[in-house]
């Protein structure tokens, strides 16, 4: 079902920093900051040839990210994003399976602009899975 890892996030405390560091430490290929006011994120893409990484900073007092860099202040990765073919496909047959798909269950679009759904980290051992279509 799954496809190519499509992008590993990580939550970041101090975002210029991070795309300062992966620019400049790494020699990586680092976009400007996007805001993504619908996902409470502001997110830097990391390019890499076979892969990208996204810095994730919280944008907004609501923001998920804020939780967790409140728990982990240092920051870390949140979340690995796999590509799938039929994002709808994926979902039944994950929730045929008992597996939980994250919010209302409908996919939303996400910061490629294309539909995501997440699946809860305790289905996953400890790690928030993301689905997006490819």
């Amino acid at each position: 079902m799954i496809g190519r890892l499509n992008h590993v996030a990580i939550a970041v405390p101090d975002l210029e920093a991070a795309a300062a560091g992966y620019r400049g430490t790494l020699g990586a290929k680092v976009s400007d900051p996007v805001p993504q006011p619908a996902h409470g994120v502001t997110v830097v893409f990391v390019e890499l040839p076979n892969s990208k990484i996204e810095l994730l900073h919280p944008l907004g007092e609501t923001s998920p990210i804020r939780a967790f860099l409140d728990k982990n202040p240092s920051g870390g990765i949140h979340h690995i994003c796999y590509e799938v073919e039929d994002i709808i496909a994926a979902r039944d047959k994950l929730k045929a399976e008992g597996k939980r798909v994250l919010g209302d269950g409908e996919p939303k679009n996400g910061a490629h602009n294309k539909p995501v759904l997440f699946l809860h980290p305790k289905d996953f051992y400890g790690t928030l899975v993301e689905l997006e279509q490819a």
